[in-house]
């Protein structure tokens, strides 16, 4: 079951709509709130405070324009920047969607809709509202945690340098290690951080939506094109685009990519018209590229043009005086979210963070901390907590005793905990994409 965090407001005159989605929204959010029109969004955004709007865009039958939606998207974004938009339309007129994104929406839905796609598009939102909210829908790090170690102040040296520029970023590092929230700390401090940054987990897309995800597509274009698709890299224009995973991509894949970063344009599947994309890229991977690119796996080409500047995060185990302070702050977090009186960590616990492996790095560390904090007795987080936590915590690397029927535990508990998002619960166990297939095959999930 996906997480329920997060508020959204629905405004839609069609009660059917809104009765349905009053069924289905409660599910991925904490907080939904429905309303028939415009004319109490001021007040439902005061009282309710939102992290996503989802608008219709025509709320008077006489006129099917749009404009209605377009102004009051406007407005949003006038009276709360931080709130995210999507719009809402039975009419699926592009250059409605591509004006609604200039006026700052997050993304544009057809009706009849689908309800995986509504879902991906509105938690993608809220997660990106809770990011610049300074909080973090996963309970993650909202912000980049620099801490005090040598590694971290050359990094945040670096950033202060290349963030105002237009500069070609990629970032490497472990899994679990932050790469995406340098990615978004990169964005945020850069001259675009008023446009909008689009994440892409390039590993999670199938070879045959890469393109249309990616470039978008026209009505037409295949079987299921029933209307044109605004691509990841147009939905970033004026802003930044996040590519992760990227050494995922395939070979055949990766030429139709670099020629787009090259040329600055997209060609939508099934399209003629070449459409400039003004972006700033990101680009990350816990891969090392420079092997792949020796191996034939990668190409040279790709790799010298996203590399322009390289950013290698350390793992936790090389940052040690930030491995307690960081655990201080998943503490007050969690304790803030399930509310347990813990406000420290006892010595000889803290003692026991630092000599951790933490294979996961930081997102292992996290998980052990909030186990920790929901099950701890104590007023703080004792060894004990700690020990029995640390044995037992979400990460799968670096512990070849581990029995087969705590592995399969872990593995079940992950494909839950992320809403069966094979991406996103590899990255929780800490391993690739491929081990996770198998061992989902291994133990028949």
């Amino acid at each position: 079951m996906a997480s329920k965090v997060g508020k959204i407001l629905v405004v839609d005159d069609n009660l059917g709509i809104r009765r349905a989605l009053e069924i289905l929204l409660p599910v991925h959010f904490a907080e939904v709130k429905t309303i028939p029109s415009p004319a109490t969004l001021v007040n439902a955004l005061e009282q309710f405070r939102p992290d996503v709007v989802l608008l219709d865009m025509n709320f008077n039958t006489s006129i099917n324009t749009g404009n209605e939606g377009l102004y009051w998207a406007g407005e949003i974004k006038k009276m709360v920047p931080e709130v995210e938009v999507v719009l809402f339309t039975a009419y699926a007129d592009i250059q409605l969607a591509v004006e609604g994104m200039k006026r700052g929406a997050f993304d544009f839905i057809v009706k009849p809709w689908d309800n995986d796609r509504l879902i991906e598009v509105l938690t993608a939102a809220r997660d990106k509202a809770c990011r610049s909210m300074g909080r973090d829908a996963r309970s993650g790090p909202a912000v980049m945690f620099w801490g005090r170690s040598k590694p971290m102040s050359d990094i945040r040296k670096t950033l202060d340098k290349i963030a105002p520029t237009d500069a070609t970023v990629l970032i490497t590092g472990e899994n679990g290690t932050g790469k995406d929230v340098l990615a978004h700390e990169i964005h945020a401090h850069s001259l675009r951080n008023g446009k909008p940054m689009v994440a892409v987990d390039a590993g999670a897309i199938t070879e045959t939506l890469f393109e249309s995800e990616l470039f978008g597509h026209v009505k037409g274009a295949f079987t299921d094109a029933h209307t044109d698709h605004v691509g990841k890299f147009e939905q970033a224009d004026g802003g930044t685009l996040f590519l992760d995973e990227i050494g995922n991509i395939p070979l055949h894949l990766q030429a139709k990519l670099l020629r787009v970063i090259q040329n600055r344009s997209v060609v939508r599947v099934g399209g003629t018209q070449a459409i400039p994309v003004n972006i700033r890229l990101i680009c990350a991977t816990n891969m090392d590229l420079a092997a792949l690119v020796r191996e034939g796996r990668f190409r040279e080409d790709l790799y010298y043009r996203i590399n322009t500047v390289h950013i290698a995060l350390p793992p936790l185990r090389e940052r040690k005086e930030d491995i307690v302070p960081l655990a201080q702050l998943f503490l007050e977090r969690f304790a803030e979210k399930y509310h347990r009186p813990l406000t420290g960590i006892e010595p000889e616990a803290a003692e026991i963070l630092k000599t951790q492996a933490w294979s996961g790095n930081i997102r292992e560390l996290q998980n052990v901390i909030e186990k920790a904090v929901i099950l701890s007795e104590a007023k703080n987080l004792t060894a004990k907590d700690i020990e029995r936590d640390a044995r037992s915590g979400p990460g799968m690397t670096g512990n070849p005793s581990r029995s087969s029927a705590e592995e399969e535990r872990l593995v079940r508990e992950a494909m839950q905990r992320t809403g069966g998002n094979i991406s996103a619960a590899a990255k929780m166990l800490g391993v690739s994409r491929p081990t996770l297939y198998a061992k989902l095959k291994k133990y028949g999930l």
